[in-house]
């Protein structure tokens, strides 16, 4: 059955690198980022162009290539954080969170009993070698421990609330939203604003204090590397969209100079 590198690498203490995924819908798009050595990349079904049928087939793309295939979920309801599993994501990231008692429920919603409530629904792409003998039992203790859940924090109520959340238990990451954070707090796009320095700290040490991975996924790559030397261990970075017009762009001005 499939093993969850990230969770894995994270659990050790390792940093882990990934970007986000909203756009083209092609399998060979995961394919790529495997081969460029991302560890983990989130289908990006809040703002992304996804549905289920892609979802299932980008994910097991992903899989079969070693990239850990993570979907963002419009919304924090059952249905679409279970079907988003069921199609093969091994983690989920619940966006938009400020709600202590909803965030508890979403999180029950990601593992089977006794662990969580989630319904038993699966496809081969949560097996190794594909339609493997398992027990019922064996599939849901494994599906259990190699799902992650990353609670994603982007407006100034979740900061302040931020312990709270992030004692919620079976949480595995908080990843930050910098854009709608800067939005939140009054200083759009300022991204090294006393005010968003502030503020990411507080959630990077409340992190630490529960046991919760810290995390931010960016867009420039100088955001990535200052949050990575002051401890972030789950980094995103860019886009497939911004990764294809910043290389093709590289080879346009080249051409032409």
């Amino acid at each position: 059955m499939q093993v969850n590198k990230v969770k894995q690498a994270l659990a050790e203490g390792k940093t882990v690198i990934g970007c986000a995924f909203n756009t083209i819908r092609s399998p060979e798009v995961p394919r790529i980022l495997a081969a460029a050595g991302f560890d983990y990349t989130y289908i990006d079904a809040e703002h992304g162009t996804f549905d289920y049928g892609t979802i299932h087939d980008l994910a097991r793309a992903a899989a079969d290539t070693g990239l850990v295939p993570l979907v963002r979920v419009a919304d924090l309801q059952y249905s679409l954080v279970a079907r988003a599993l069921d199609n093969g994501a091994m983690g989920i990231i619940f966006p938009r969170v400020e709600s202590r008692e909803l965030l508890e429920k979403a999180v029950s919603w990601c593992r089977f009993p006794p662990d969580g409530v989630r319904g038993f629904g699966i496809t081969p792409s949560h097996l190794q070698v594909r339609y493997q003998k398992a027990s019922i039992g064996e599939v849901a203790a494994h599906i259990n421990a190699n799902t992650l859940v990353v609670l994603q924090i982007e407006t100034a109520l979740a900061v302040e609330q931020r312990d709270d959340l992030l004692s919620v238990p079976g949480l595995d990451v908080v990843m930050i939203g910098p854009v709608d954070l800067s939005i939140s707090l009054g200083v759009p796009g300022e991204f090294f604003h006393p005010k968003m320095e502030e503020a990411i700290e507080k959630i990077r040490d409340s992190a630490l204090a529960q046991g919760v991975v810290p995390g931010i996924q960016t867009r420039p790559i100088e955001l990535a590397r200052h949050w990575m030397e002051r401890g972030m261990r789950f980094v995103g970075c860019g886009a497939e969209t911004g990764m294809l017009l910043q290389g093709a762009k590289s080879i346009v001005d080249a051409l032409r100079t």
